[in-house]
Parts: structure tokens; C-alpha cells; sequence
């Protein structure tokens, strides 16, 4: 639904020279500039649109962000958003910027849904525009979805992989700084956002699901059995006719069960001895091999039987598999 404007300073044009530069993502003396608290990135999100003008524009010239920070949209949440600014307006504007690459257009820094839902509703989009470079637009974008979007693991871990891709740096400080992430966290995001990309698509946000069972899915996929058995069965229907966390649950579940039906099956192991106990036969497979063991006065002898006739007992056998009995 619309937010109540978190932007308290929206209209005033004074600010305090104490106050810190809401981009400024190499804050001295933070190790590699992590911000502390969410309520800190919230306050440099805001900072944003403080002492700007707001001014309504096109939807149909405002176009999204370079970079994608949703796999999918929770319609339920948007279609609230929507009869809320049907009914009470817009409350807080959006922040874009100038396109970068298109005269007379506008890029969306944050406020996708709100510009969706004024397209929707036929109305102007009330929005502050910035002048902003690329890095300044991904650490504007990455804290206010940290403030407010109720992004998922995999959708963040997703976003941190592209700014890391376009921008990459020894010690990914804007990520960082963007996210509010320590190196650790990050590690695990990117090891996480280098699944094939048909497997996250595939399965979608799933917002109850997080970076610990995301992880766990990850280290299965490692071996290349278990990823070629996760595309075949995100392709079927008992799959795609899942929603939400279930298709996370259900390939996870998935792996494991057929991972361990791959395993060697238990060996078997089975004893035969003659009426007259002149000979004696234990036999044992694992699945892969066959084992004869003869025993009593007749193993040498019947052993050397069955040696000579093994050509003959084979054609026997195949013939008789081949005739499917």
C-alpha cells in the first residue's frame, strides 16, 4: 500500500552541514564501509529526496533501473498499493534520474511500484530527479530496497551480483555499502547468485526461504549429477505447478531423495549347498560386481566345469534376456 512519506524534510532546502553525504560510500573509518543498522541506510535513503523538488512526470517517459533488483512481483502486495494511491494519492515520490543514454527520458532509481501503479491508474508519477552516475545510482537503489523492500535472500543475493559484476572492485565496497553486508554474508551471496540462472528463474523469489538453505541447495548443485537431475525436474509439471517457497522446498527435497537413490544399493549375499553337501556355493553382488565362492571336496572340480562351459552359459543367458523371459 502507499507509505506514509518517511521523507520528513521533502521541502526544506536547508541542510545542515554536519550532516554526512547521503552517497558517500567510503565513510572514513568504517571497515570497507559497511553501514551499522538499517535504520542508518534508511536515513541515507531519505536523505536522497531531502531539500529536492518534486515534480510529476509521464510514466510513459520514466523507464526502469539498468539494473533488476525483483525476480517477481507479489501481485497482491501491488494490487493494494494500488487502490491506496487510487484512494489517497501518491504519498512519497520516487527518485530518478536522467537517462543516461535517452534525451528527454527518465531512469527509475527506486519506486518501480509506485510508477507501475500510476501507469496503471492513468496518473503522473510525482518523483525528485537526480543527476546521478551509475555507482551512485546502485548504492541509492541497494539501500533503499535494504530500508524498505521486503526483497528475499535470493533476490538481494541476485542484486549484489550484478553491481559486483558491473562494478567490480577488490574489495566490493559499494556492494557492501549498498546492502549493508559484511564479506562473509556477501561470500555466501555470490557463491549462491552463480546458480545457473534457470534454476533461480525457475523457482522465483521465495521470500521464507534464506541464505542458509539457499546455500545448502547451492553446495548440492556442485556435483553435475545433481544439476542435470534439478533441470529435468524443474521442467515437469509436479514442479511448475507449484508456488511460492514450494518449488525451493520441493527441488530441494528433490535432490536429496534422488541423491540418495543414486548411491550403491546394500550388497546382497546368498549361500548354496548341495543335497549331498559335497559342495557348497556362496554368492555376493554389490550391484556392479558378482562373486562366486566354492567350497566343500567338489569346488575344485565343479570350478573348473563351469570354466570350461562359460562361453556356452553365456550364449544361454542371452539368448533368454533377449527373449525377455
Amino acid at each position: 500500500m502507499a507509505r506514509k512519506n518517511p521523507f520528513l524534510s521533502v521541502m526544506n532546502n536547508e541542510q545542515s552541514a554536519a550532516d554526512k553525504p547521503a552517497l558517500d560510500y567510503t565513510i572514513r573509518g568504517a571497515s570497507k564501509s559497511i553501514l551499522n543498522s538499517i535504520g542508518e541506510i534508511a536515513a541515507r535513503a531519505d536523505k536522497l529526496l531531502e531539500g529536492e523538488t518534486i515534480v510529476e512526470l509521464d510514466p510513459e517517459i520514466v523507464d526502469g533501473s539498468f539494473i533488476r533488483d525483483r525476480l517477481e512481483e507479489d501481485e497482491q502486495e501491488f494490487n493494494e498499493l494500488v487502490e491506496a494511491i487510487r484512494d489517497r494519492g501518491q504519498d512519497s515520490p520516487i527518485l530518478v534520474r536522467p537517462h543516461p543514454e535517452a534525451a528527454g527520458r527518465y531512469m527509475v532509481v527506486f519506486g518501480h511500484r509506485r510508477l507501475r501503479a500510476a501507469k496503471q491508474l492513468g496518473l503522473k508519477v510525482r518523483a525528485v530527479v537526480k543527476d546521478l552516475k551509475d555507482a551512485d545510482h546502485l548504492l541509492a537503489q541497494g539501500q533503499e530496497n535494504s530500508a524498505r523492500a521486503s526483497l528475499s535472500f535470493i533476490e538481494k543475493a541476485m542484486f549484489a551480483h550484478q553491481i559486483a559484476r558491473r562494478h567490480p572492485d577488490n574489495d566490493n565496497r559499494l556492494v557492501m555499502s549498498a546492502l549493508s553486508l559484511d564479506k562473509a554474508t556477501l561470500s555466501k551471496m555470490l557463491s549462491v547468485a552463480s546458480l545457473p540462472p534457470e534454476i533461480i528463474s525457475a523457482v522465483g523469489a521465495a521470500k521464507g526461504v534464506g541464505r542458509d538453505r539457499w546455500y545448502e541447495l547451492k553446495s548440492l548443485l556442485e556435483k553435475p549429477s545433481n544439476l542435470d537431475k534439478a533441470a529435468q525436474y524443474i521442467a515437469t509439471d509436479e514442479f511448475t505447478v507449484k508456488r511460492g517457497d514450494e518449488r525451493f522446498n520441493s527441488l530441494l527435497a528433490w535432490i536429496k531423495t534422488s541423491s540418495k537413490g543414486s548411491k550403491a544399493p546394500a550388497a546382497r549375499t546368498q549361500k548354496w549347498t548341495s543335497y549331498d553337501r559335497s559342495l557348497a556355493v556362496d554368492s555376493k553382488t554389490d550391484g556392479r560386481t558378482y562373486t562366486f565362492a566354492l567350497k566343500a571336496k567338489e569346488a575344485v572340480g565343479f570350478g573348473e566345469f563351469l570354466s570350461e562351459r562359460l562361453p556356452e552359459l553365456f550364449e544361454a543367458y542371452r539368448e533368454k534376456t533377449q527373449q525377455g523371459d
